[in-house]
């Protein structure tokens, strides 16, 4: 392992990216800004202006004591003194490559599965360049994009191995994810060493600038982490402080932002007023990024998917992630339509998500391996074992390093480390419109207020939720699903006053279970 690998640039002399500008000026301007390692890319020069360029580009490497790599060809590496070579899957083989280029050298390789990395480390690679983390414009024959999981999954696999190697994420990498792809592809023993760039460096208006911004968010968390958070791992613990968690945010009424189907809006908004939350109703993407600055969070309803939804879906993403603002991702209907599916494929790539709320179907489908075709939005008859499910919404929550919810007639709930069963609710919430869709917006509320630990937060939620679910459906004055909806509101509320009064009582009937994944 040789050398700063934390932020990588790979060089485009095509008009698309590069433009008018000289790339020696900008691949300067981007060492001088803070790019530790430089690899000289350009598919379609002659040899004679390869190297030319090459040693122009070596010339500033050199002073600023960081490599240059040249992309392929060991021969023009070899010409113009380069520190290095990358070398894809279909390029010269790696044992050639090293006896070409000398045991000295940095020589990276493409990888983008679990075998060709293996393979790779165990024949003495330098660095794996892992991807194509997301779709990208720079290379025409993608052979897959295998975004965080997929990277996360190569690096579990090399923790294991003797060889230790330095790993980069390539493929679609920007200032507006670049945090959470460090953040999220990082396994449990291995985490990338650095991110590989194109375009967001070679195309911008100042590539100094960009890569000074670049550099600084590979060395930091996103703005949704809260580090060194004691979190509370036994039932009895997480209990006692959840009447405190309910009270504050009826004090601190966050903003909830909604962007949910038209049929559930009002149902949606009384829930969160019922709660002490602040609710807006807003599915246009262009107002998110104002709303996101109100320290309050966002609700991401599936229920409606159509390309233009889509898109404001992914522009709120964006800001939320960006001002470090909680996401709930409540994917309805996920396995119901292969248009249904491939939405989910397109949010689960655009942003992160802190929470993901679903049925066990929708569940499965985010996870990737759904094979029950979804009827609607309801999950549909179980085919999983309690312990399945539980480990599946763990494998989850570890991949995703969020928080992830299955509903159902027992809920679990998990962070990956933590995993819960919770056996409160009522039979009427399955017979009303929009009950999931409710708890969603009455989670992300909860998480608003607590960031720290949002399992405890969701967990929170949840109760509330669930409990006065119960509590309305012994009301004399509910005879069925039409009258257990006002009832099931004003429970609710009642919970809430209750609360701010240090009234606990209402918690006494809470049934969780800590599951032994």
């Amino acid at each position: 392992m040789k050398g700063d690998y934390s932020l990588y640039l790979v060089t485009d002399s095509t008009e698309a990216i590069l433009g008018a500008k000289d790339l020696v000026d900008v691949v300067r301007e981007a060492v001088e800004g803070g790019v530790t390692i430089v690899q000289y890319r350009d598919k379609t020069s002659e040899t004679a202006d390869l190297i030319r360029t090459g040693k122009q580009l070596h010339k500033i490497t050199k002073e600023h004591r960081i490599p240059l790599l040249i992309n392929d060809r060991v021969d023009v590496a070899l010409a113009v003194g380069a520190e290095g070579v990358h070398i894809g899957q279909d390029d010269m083989d790696l044992e050639t490559a090293q006896k070409l280029m000398g045991k000295d050298s940095i020589i990276g390789v493409t990888c983008s599965t679990i075998n060709e990395a293996r393979k790779a480390a165990s024949g003495g690679a330098t660095y794996l360049g892992i991807g194509t983390m997301f779709a990208t414009p720079t290379k025409e024959n993608t052979k897959s994009i295998i975004g965080t999981a997929g990277t996360k999954a190569i690096l579990n696999s090399l923790s294991a191995m003797d060889e230790k190697v330095a790993t980069i994420a390539i493929g679609g990498i920007n200032a507006a994810n670049v945090q959470r792809v460090m953040f999220q592809s990082k396994a449990t023993f291995k985490g990338l060493d650095g991110v590989a760039v194109v375009s967001a460096i070679i195309a911008a208006k100042d590539p100094k600038r960009a890569a000074t911004e670049l550099r600084q968010l590979v060395g930091t968390p996103p703005p949704s982490v809260v580090k060194n958070v004691r979190k509370s791992k036994t039932v009895h613990e997480l209990l006692e402080k959840i009447p405190n968690i309910v009270r504050q945010l009826g004090r601190v009424t966050p903003l909830c932002h909604n962007m949910t189907n038209l049929v559930v809006q009002n149902f949606a908004a009384n829930v969160a007023l019922s709660i002490g939350a602040s609710p807006i109703m807003a599915n246009y993407g262009g107002e998110a990024e104002d709303l996101a600055k109100l320290a309050g969070a966002l609700v991401i309803n599936m229920g409606t998917v159509t390309p233009e939804g889509i898109s404001n879906y992914l522009q709120a993403l964006r800001a939320y992630n960006s001002h470090g603002g909680p996401v709930l991702f409540d994917p309805v209907g996920a396995g119901a339509t292969q248009i249904r599916r491939d939405a989910v494929k397109a949010l689960m790539s655009g942003g992160y998500f802190d929470v993901i709320k679903g049925n066990e179907n929708e569940i499965k489908t985010v996870w990737g391996e759904s094979k029950t075709q979804q009827k609607g939005v309801d999950s549909g008859k179980s085919e999983s074992s309690s312990a399945e499910k539980a480990r599946l919404v763990t494998k989850l929550a570890a991949r995703e390093r969020n928080v992830t919810l299955m509903t159902g007639a027992v809920d679990y709930l998990s962070d990956g480390e933590r995993t819960y069963e919770i056996h409160n609710g009522d039979p009427y919430l399955g017979k009303i419109t929009g009950s999931g869709c409710t708890l969603g917006t009455t989670i992300a509320s909860f998480v608003a207020v607590e960031k720290g630990d949002k399992l405890l937060a969701a967990l929170a939620g949840i109760l509330m939720f669930e409990i006065a679910a119960e509590h309305a459906a012994r009301r004399q004055d509910v005879n069925g699903p039409g009258t257990f909806v006002p009832a099931f509101i004003d429970e609710l509320s009642v919970i809430a006053g209750k609360a701010e009064k240090g009234d606990t009582t209402w918690l006494s009937t809470a049934k969780v279970e800590e599951v032994d994944v």
